[in-house]
Formats: C-alpha cells, structure tokens, sequence
C-alpha cells in the first residue's frame, strides 16, 4: 500500500534535555565519507562514501573488505545469512549484498517495476522476519541544491529477490529503521529536518503514514540550511531513536513518543552522519564529517557512553 504525501508537522516534544559534551575516543581516522557503521562481534564496519569503499576495523588495524568506483558506499545493514545489503548512493543507485569478506553476491540496479534507482540509495535495515527497507534520496546538484521530491521506500520481502515500492513522495528520504516489535518503521526526511513513521503491516507494506517529530523543534537548529536535518538512525531495545543531524554535529536521543531525552554533542565535527551499538549498548560508534561543505567528506569514527 502507497502512503499519501503530507507536509511534516512537529509531534515530538520538548523535555528539559541538556545537551552535554560527550567524552569521545577517536578510533578511526581520516575516513572520506564516514557512514554505515555496524558493530559485529567485536568488529566495527563501516563505510566511505567518497572512498567508495567497505571497511572492518578490529579494535587495532583498519582492513578495507570492498572497494567499488562509482557505488558511493552509504547505508548499511546485516542479513540474518550474515551478509551485507549495501546501499549504493551514486545516482542512479544500487543495492548490493556482499558476503562479510566484501565479495559481491548480488546486485539490484532496478525495483520490481523496472524503474532504476533515480536519487541514489541512501540507506538499508533489515527486519526481523529477514525483510527489509531501503530509502531513495533524491536529485543532488551542482551546487547541491535539493530539486524534486522523489524519495521512496523500498521494500525486499523475505525471500524476495525484488524490491517493491511501498511509499513515495518523501522529502530526500535518508535513515530509516524499524521498531523492536516490528510494528512501526522511521524514515529522516533531511530535507524539512523531519521524522515519519509508518505502520507496517503483516505484508511489509506501509500504512497509517504520520509524522514523528520535527527536529528544530526539538533544538536549535546550528545553521541554516537545506541540508540542516535528520540523517541515519539506529534503534536501541527499548524503541528509542539515535539519530544523527547532518550539519547539526549532534546525536539526538529521541523516544517512541517522540520525546528528546538526551543531546550528545560531538566535538569531531558538524558532519554527524551515523550511530552503531556497541555490546550491550552501552557504547555508541558515531560516524563523523568534520565539515560537511568539505567535498572530500574528511572525517572519523568515535566512541561516546550511552546515556541511559
């Protein structure tokens, strides 16, 4: 089932958050395009979306697994096969699935209806059932200036080997993740700096679309721009949302209400892109862009607390 296009209003609510400094150890440096992490018996993944590359690192040494000219490595998420889906976020995108060596498996360059990935993957989750959700972004220019709304979510039911469309008209459709019941999905519009949410329904398709919150609402937005808006996500057990604010250099911990509940302001840079639990998610791994006008995409990967 399609959802039907509607401008995002604020839900989420304000608390007396206090953002806080956090203590940050730098693990990985000098990343281009720092994003995707995964944290995975012990190993942390990553990717560089500028380096077009997949990444492992062991706690010690940095070993690239995959490296693709013209992917633009972005989202990405693991399999219960214990694969990789990629989201390839050059335009027209790509979604791959890499075995965890960064062997290409398999490759989908279309939907179900044939139509190619025009805007770019952005990112990937996987459900529990073995199904999963992909976002397309949209048009991004020279100079980047958000144009058409074409953004969708994807959806690969379990044992499919076809994508299905099962929203549209989203406003650069970025993270996106899944409830711990399976009952509700999450999706960033970057552009309008807003959260959706939609029920999914036994079938994987999406209904009841609704907005969650509206993040210069929940606070102050650090510049002014296009771009000022929610990133990728995580979800921790307990349903509350990590998300990252590109150009916002910030985490933001929202609840399944949509209330904020904690700031992490991270001191790498303003190029907040991405979060991964570590064990017992006690500890978050933040992808980060120093500068998010640096066309190299510079930037790292740390390590905070996570507050509980």
């Amino acid at each position: 089932m399609r959802a039907s296009k509607i401008i995002c209003f604020a839900v989420g609510t304000i608390l007396s958050v206090t953002a806080t400094q956090a203590d940050e150890i730098q693990i990985v440096r000098d990343v281009l395009g720092p994003e995707g992490p995964l944290y995975i018996d012990g190993n942390l993944y990553y990717v560089g979306w500028v380096s077009n590359t997949l990444s492992k690192w062991d706690g010690k040494t940095t070993t690239v697994l995959n490296k693709m000219p013209g992917c633009g490595h972005n989202g990405l998420a693991f399999t219960k096969q214990k694969t990789f889906l990629l989201a390839c976020t050059d335009d027209p995108g790509a979604i791959l699935e890499l075995d965890m060596t960064g062997k290409q498996l398999r490759r989908w360059d279309a939907d179900s209806n044939g139509k190619k990935f025009e805007g770019g993957i952005n990112d990937v989750v996987v459900a529990a059932n073995g199904g999963a959700y992909a976002t397309v972004f949209g048009p991004y220019a020279d100079p980047p200036t958000p144009t058409s709304v074409i953004g969708k979510i994807l959806y690969l039911a379990p044992g499919s080997q076809k994508w299905v469309e099962v929203a549209n008209d989203l406003n650069y459709a970025n993270g996106i993740g899944v409830s711990p019941d399976q009952k509700t999905l999450y999706v960033s519009e970057t552009v309008g700096n807003c959260i959706l949410k939609f029920m999914i329904n036994n079938d994987g398709s999406l209904s009841h679309r609704s907005n969650f919150a509206l993040l210069n609402l929940l606070v102050p937005n650090k510049v002014e721009s296009w771009w000022l808006g929610p990133d990728s996500m995580k979800i921790d057990s307990k349903g509350n949302i990590y998300v990252a604010q590109w150009f916002g250099g910030k985490i933001l911990k929202i609840s399944p209400e949509g209330k904020l509940l904690h700031v992490f302001e991270i001191a790498a840079g303003d190029g907040t892109t991405n979060v991964a639990f570590g064990k017992n998610e006690d500890e978050l791994y933040v992808t980060v862009v120093k500068d998010p006008t640096d066309s190299q995409a510079k930037g790292s990967i740390v390590k905070i607390k996570t507050a509980k």
